[in-house]
């Protein structure tokens, strides 16, 4: 139970990092005052009603009284959660690569030493010479 709860938090941890350093922007589209469209991290499609002569436009932008009108919402990240090496004292640094050297190498194959006598068989024992000549280690 102990161990679900602690990988529950951890993922939860994670999932709150991850919404953290992200910038979020979403935009809507709105037309006669309904919602046409809403995007996610791109522009949102418009309802095909601003495609009007350059002039119109122009005077759109004077007037205030559109029929279509943008919304755009955007939520920043965070940017100083990076950590750079030049942070890091030299005992620090030193200490990093001395682990990951000694890590990657715990998954390095070893080597077999070699066995001269592995191919052949144990000679068959027909008596046990011991019994028969009565000599015990004591």
């Amino acid at each position: 139970m102990k161990v679900m709860i602690h990988k529950i938090l951890a993922l939860l941890m994670a999932f709150f990092m991850l919404v953290s350093t992200v910038s979020w922007t979403v935009e809507k589209h709105f037309c006669f005052g309904s919602l046409v469209d809403i995007a996610f991290f791109h522009e949102a499609e418009t309802c095909g009603m601003d495609l009007g002569l350059v002039e119109e436009e122009v005077s759109s932008k004077n007037n205030s009284n559109t029929c279509c009108s943008d919304e755009t919402i955007l939520v920043e990240g965070q940017e100083d959660l990076s950590i750079s090496y030049d942070d890091l004292s030299f005992g620090q640094q030193l200490f990093l690569v001395a682990f990951t050297s000694y890590y990657i190498n715990l998954f390095q194959p070893r080597e077999q030493h070699y066995v001269p006598h592995a191919d052949y068989p144990p000679p068959i024992l027909v008596r046990d010479i011991h019994i028969l000549d009565q000599v015990f280690l004591i």
